[in-house]
């Protein structure tokens, strides 16, 4: 018996170390590792998060500029208490579609802008980030990411409010059948 568990502790009984260290080390883990990792996936359940979680990890999945996302989400996350787990999930579910709405923006920015449409391709910007000069990126498309980041933000907005609130609604009506089955059992 570990002494800390015993309230009639005494220093000279008998206990065995092995197992005082067995238990504090299972303490640790759970303090450390199992405790706050479950505090993680139960943040942002309610119906309302749920649904910010959705609306806010796509814009953030479909943000402009290839290698971002995944930080972009884990601040905006951070930031409003979302639930980490989904929202990573979807950027990496999101990525094809990231990749082809990146042409979207730049189509779009330059649609805004009324700015000559450049030859650009999905290859032409997967084959630039090749490079490890951001120097060389900026100056070949620098125009083509600000004309992205202009349709992102513009689009951003009306993403959220189509994604959020037929998922809130769709949340309530789960949580309300789900509270009337458990009433009707009990």
């Amino acid at each position: 018996m570990c002494p800390f568990d015993d309230p009639a502790f005494h220093p000279k009984s008998r206990y065995n170390p092995a197992h005082c260290y067995v238990k504090t080390r299972e303490n640790f883990w759970r303090r450390r590792l199992l405790t706050p990792l479950l505090a993680l996936l139960k943040q942002g359940i309610t119906p309302d998060k749920l649904a910010q979680t959705l609306g806010a990890g796509f814009i953030c999945s479909m943000f402009p500029i290839l290698g971002t996302t995944s930080v972009l989400n884990l601040l905006i996350g951070v930031r409003l208490r979302l639930n980490h787990p989904l929202m990573q999930t979807m950027n990496q579910v999101l990525a094809p579609l990231h990749v082809v709405m990146i042409l979207a923006y730049i189509r779009m920015g330059e649609w805004v802008f009324g700015a000559h449409e450049d030859p650009l391709t999905v290859a032409d910007i997967v084959d630039i980030f090749k490079h490890p000069s951001w120097y060389e990126f900026f100056d070949n498309f620098g125009l083509a990411v600000v004309h992205a980041l202009t349709a992102w933000a513009l689009t951003a907005p009306l993403f959220f409010l189509m994604i959020y609130y037929p998922a809130r609604y769709l949340f309530l009506l789960l949580t309300a059948r789900r509270r009337n089955i458990s009433a009707a059992g009990t």
